[in-house]
C-alpha cells in the first residue's frame, strides 16, 4: 500500500507544470533586478513602509517596490506572486531593545508581491525583549513594555515608517494568558536624532500594557498568611497555665518562617523597590515575633510569686486599675470603674497616714489605740474581769482595798504569772496574725500578678487584632486594584 502511495504522488508531480505567464513574469522582474537598490523612482524621495503588530509574534509589514511592478493583462492575469526574502530587497527592521540570542527572532517567509508593486511581508516570530519592571505593587501592578522598531541602516529621508493602525496592534487574534490580562497595545512613531548622525531615525514603538491577574496570589498567599495571623491571635486567648501557650507561638512563627521561604520564590529578585506583598509579609512576621516575645512576658508575670518579686506602684496603677478599666475588664468581686479606682487610691492615702500614727500592738491586733487611755474604774468592785492594758491600775487599787497585808505578797506574785502567761499568749496571737496576714497578703499579690498577665493578654489581644486588620486593608487599598481574573 505504501508503494502505490509513492507512485501516485510521484505522478501527480510528473504531469505538473509551472504556468507560462507567471515563470515569464518572474523571469522578467528578476533578471535585472539588484537586492542591494532602494526600490524608489527617485532617489531622493523615501521609501514608505508600513508596519504593524500582532501580538501573536507576526509583523505585518507592507512597502511598494518601484522594480515590481506589471501589467496583468500582459502576463496572463497574474495579479501577485510569492517571491522568497533574499532575492528581493526588503527594509532592515529590527528591534532595537531585542534580547533574542540571535537579536532577530523571525522566520524568513516569502514576500507577497502584487502587480502595483505593494510588497507584503509577513514573517512570523518570537520576539525577547528588554523591559523594565516595576515590582512596587507587586502582585498587584501593571507593567508597561516597549518594543522598538525601525530601521537599522536607513535614515528617515530614506526610509520613512508609518503605523498602519493608529489604534495600535492587532489583539483580534491574542490568546488569553493566565497570570496576565492584556489592557491595551497602542503605538506611536518616533522621530530621533541620535548624537552619532545627523540625519532623523524614525522607530515605531509599541507598548504593551499587562496586568497580573491577582486570583492565584490572593488565595495562595494573603489568605494563608492572613490565617497564620489569626492562630496567632488566638495564642492570647489560652490560659497560662495550660503549657501551651509559648508552644503554640514557636510554632506559628515556624510555619510562617517556612510558608515566607515559599513566598519568596515566586516575588521577584530585585532590589529596585519592596514589593507590596514582601511588605505586608514582613509586618505580619513582625507582629507573630512580637507576639511570641509578649508571651514570655505574660509567663513571667503569671508565674511570679511573693518570696521573689514586688509588685512596683506603676504596675498596680497601670494593669491594676487604668488598663482593666480601659478594656472593660473585671475582677470576681471587685468591680473596676473609675470611681472605684480614685476611691481605692484615696483610701490608700488615709490607711498609710493611719498606720502610721497607731501604735505597734494595735497594727497587729487591728484594733483602735482609743482603749490604751481609758481612766481607771471609780470603784473597786467594777470590771474585775477585764484584762486589759490598764490592768495594773486596777490591781493595784484591788490590793489596796481587799487584800490583807500578810497575803498582799502572794497575791501579787499570783498576779505577776498571769502578767508572764497573757504575755505569751499576746506573742503567739501576734505569730499567729502576722503570719495569716502575710500568707493573705502573698495570696493577694499572687492574684495581682495572674490578673496583670490576663490584662497583657487582653491587651495584646486587642493590639495585634488591630494591626493585623489595619495592615491587612491599607495593603489591599493602597494597591491600583485587587482582584483580575
Amino acid at each position: 500500500m505504501a508503494m502505490l502511495l509513492a507512485w501516485a504522488l510521484l505522478a501527480l508531480i510528473s504531469v505538473s507544470e509551472q504556468g507560462p505567464h507567471e515563470k515569464r513574469l518572474l523571469n522578467t522582474l528578476l533578471n535585472s533586478y539588484n537586492t542591494l537598490e532602494r526600490p524608489v523612482a527617485n532617489e531622493t524621495d523615501p521609501l514608505e513602509v508600513k508596519f504593524g503588530l500582532t501580538l501573536q509574534q507576526i509583523i505585518d509589514v507592507e512597502w511598494n517596490d518601484y522594480n515590481l511592478r506589471w501589467n496583468d493583462s500582459d502576463y496572463g492575469g497574474v495579479k501577485d506572486l510569492r517571491i522568497t526574502p533574499n532575492k528581493l530587497w526588503k527594509p532592515d527592521v529590527l528591534m532595537y531593545n531585542s534580547a533574542d540570542e540571535g537579536f532577530d527572532g523571525t522566520y524568513q517567509t516569502n514576500v507577497v508581491v502584487r502587480n502595483n508593486g505593494s510588497c507584503l511581508y509577513v514573517p512570523p516570530g518570537i520576539f525577547k525583549s528588554t523591559c523594565k519592571i516595576d515590582i512596587t505593587w507587586f502582585p498587584f501592578d501593571d507593567q508597561h513594555c516597549d518594543m522598538k522598531f525601525g530601521s537599522w541602516t536607513y535614515d528617515g529621508n530614506q526610509l520613512d515608517l508609518v503605523l498602519k493602525d493608529e489604534a495600535g496592534g492587532d489583539l483580534s487574534d491574542f490568546i488569553t494568558n493566565g497570570e496576565w490580562y492584556l489592557i491595551g497595545m497602542p503605538g506611536k512613531k518616533n522621530t530621533i536624532t541620535y548624537a552619532c548622525c545627523p540625519e532623523p531615525y524614525v522607530d515605531v514603538t509599541f507598548t504593551i500594557m499587562i496586568r497580573r491577574r491577582t486570583l492565584y496570589y490572593f488565595f495562595n498567599l494573603i489568605v494563608p498568611c492572613v490565617l497564620i495571623s489569626s492562630m496567632a491571635l488566638l495564642g492570647f486567648t489560652l490560659p497560662p497555665d495550660s503549657g501551651e501557650k509559648l508552644t503554640l507561638g514557636v510554632t506559628i512563627l515556624l510555619s510562617l518562617t517556612v510558608f515566607l521561604n515559599l513566598v519568596a520564590e515566586t516575588l521577584p529578585q530585585v532590589s529596585d523597590a519592596i514589593p507590596l506583598l514582601g511588605t505586608y509579609f514582613n509586618c505580619i512576621m513582625f507582629m507573630v515575633a512580637s507576639s511570641v516575645v509578649l508571651t514570655v512576658v505574660v509567663l513571667n508575670y503569671h508565674h511570679r510569686t511573693a518570696d521573689i518579686h514586688e509588685m512596683p506602684q506603676w504596675i498596680k496603677t497601670v494593669f491594676l486599675q487604668w488598663l482593666p478599666w480601659i478594656l472593660r475588664m473585671s475582677r470576681p468581686g471587685k468591680k473596676i470603674t473609675r470611681k472605684t479606682i480614685m476611691m481605692t487610691n484615696r483610701m490608700r492615702e488615709l490607711e498609710l497616714k493611719e498606720r502610721s500614727s497607731k501604735s505597734l500592738l494595735a497594727n497587729v491586733l487591728d484594733i483602735d489605740d482609743d482603749f490604751r487611755h481609758v481612766p481607771p474604774p471609780p470603784n473597786n468592785t467594777a470590771s474585775t474581769g477585764n484584762l486589759g492594758p490598764g490592768c495594773s491600775i486596777f490591781r493595784t487599787d484591788f490590793r489596796r482595798s481587799f487584800v490583807r497585808p500578810s497575803t498582799m505578797e502572794d497575791v501579787a506574785g499570783g498576779l505577776g504569772g498571769h502578767q508572764r502567761e497573757l504575755q505569751l499568749i499576746l506573742r503567739e496571737l501576734q505569730f499567729i496574725t502576722a503570719r495569716m496576714k502575710k500568707a493573705d497578703e502573698e495570696a493577694e499579690l499572687i492574684s495581682d500578678w495572674k490578673f496583670a498577665a490576663m490584662v497583657v493578654d487582653r491587651f495584646c489581644l486587642f493590639v495585634f487584632t488591630l494591626f493585623t486588620i489595619i495592615a491587612t486593608v491599607a495593603v489591599l487599598l493602597s494597591a491600583p486594584h485587587i482582584i483580575v481574573q
